[in-house]
């Protein structure tokens, strides 16, 4: 029998990426990265469309080059459904569905953070069902309970802020430029995690917070560190504020990345332990953090549990985690047609 070869377009966000999957193995992962939204502070939907628009040929050709294989090699053509930012969908949705019309393929919808945790079922070194996911990115923090491939059960999720929000937000409090979060994770490997100490919420269950903790650093650098409440006697003048930064910037760095590291494992030993779970995974543009990875073996070795993490190619947005999304489901026989729409939320 030969092996069932998937082609997968990922463009929700600010890359565009193209995969080729054979038998559940990626033979090519390319992305192409948009630099163009430096100079703006954040992703410019807009821009980010046409980008797309620029780069999906010539990336789509590349990845089948590196893979060796043609189009009409492939069993079917894979695409990031949502979530995303909806003109960068609509490029990559567009796209996948021609090809499946012209090329008479089966066409095959991917959840974004769905792809994300499968991530993990790259390597060779896969974890086992049931394990639990950290699923950490610039828009969600999740927990997911995974019995299979395909049964993916959400128990825990933030109410507010995600992670990557709280480091992205924390780095422009800095006024360090976009993108701010893995500047906050070099900084922060010279700096000291104890130095300054912020909250850590108290939210029911699985779930999380970041809002609060995005305020008390906010109040924290108008006075100067002094406080992490608003009183207007404690505002330090910017003068004041900013060389506080200057003196302080590397220990800053590592006492907040700590504390959102804390906020992020509490939670999932919790759950792990509520659970019997002992296969672990995070997944999402954040695990590329050093000090979460760090943190996350360290925390599996001292309670006996297996840890997994993606290789760095795969943490980010990529189309591997949707083409090996994409190979799962078409075991299953889990096809969409022509009429299934792009969405900026889930589904």
């Amino acid at each position: 029998m030969s092996k069932i070869n998937i082609l997968a377009i990922e463009s929700s966000c600010d890359e565009t990426s193209a995969a080729v999957c054979s038998g559940g193995e990626i033979l090519s992962n390319r992305i192409a990265t948009q630099a163009v939204h430096a100079e703006h502070g954040g992703v410019v939907p807009e821009l980010a469309s046409r980008a797309h628009m620029q780069h999906i040929v010539p990336v789509v050709d590349v990845a089948l080059k590196q893979s060796g294989l043609k189009l009409e090699d492939m069993n079917a053509i894979a695409f990031t459904q949502a979530p995303g930012l909806i003109g960068s969908l609509l490029v990559g949705g567009q796209f996948a569905k021609s090809l499946s019309l012209a090329l008479n393929k089966p066409l095959i919808a991917v959840n974004h953070m769905q792809a994300h945790v499968l991530a993990n079922l790259i390597p060779a070194d896969k974890p086992s069902f049931p394990f639990l996911c950290l699923t950490v990115s610039g828009g969600h923090t999740q927990i997911v309970k995974c019995v299979s491939p395909t049964r993916l059960e959400i128990i825990g999720e933030t109410i507010d802020d995600a992670a990557g929000e709280a480091f992205d937000k924390a780095a422009k409090m800095l006024g360090l430029p976009y993108p701010g979060g893995p500047l906050v994770d070099k900084y922060a490997k010279e700096g000291n995690p104890d130095r300054f100490q912020f909250p850590e919420p108290r939210i029911p269950g699985y779930n999380f917070s970041f809002s609060g903790l995005k305020t008390a650093i906010l109040y924290f650098l108008r006075n100067a560190g002094t406080a992490q409440v608003y009183k207007e006697e404690f505002a330090a003048s910017e003068a004041e504020r900013q060389r506080f930064i200057d003196e302080n910037l590397r220990d800053i760095c590592a006492s907040i990345q700590h504390r959102i590291i804390s906020i992020l494992l509490n939670k999932l030993s919790r759950a792990a332990k509520e659970l019997g779970i002992k296969d672990l995974c995070i997944a999402g543009g954040v695990s590329a953090n050093s000090g979460l990875r760090k943190a996350f073996k360290e925390m599996g070795e001292e309670k006996g549990w297996n840890t997994f993490i993606p290789d760095f190619q795969y943490c980010t947005d990529n189309a591997g985690m949707i083409a090996i999304t994409g190979y799962y489901k078409y075991l299953e026989n889990d096809f969409a047609d022509l009429s299934v729409p792009s969405m900026a939320r889930g589904f």
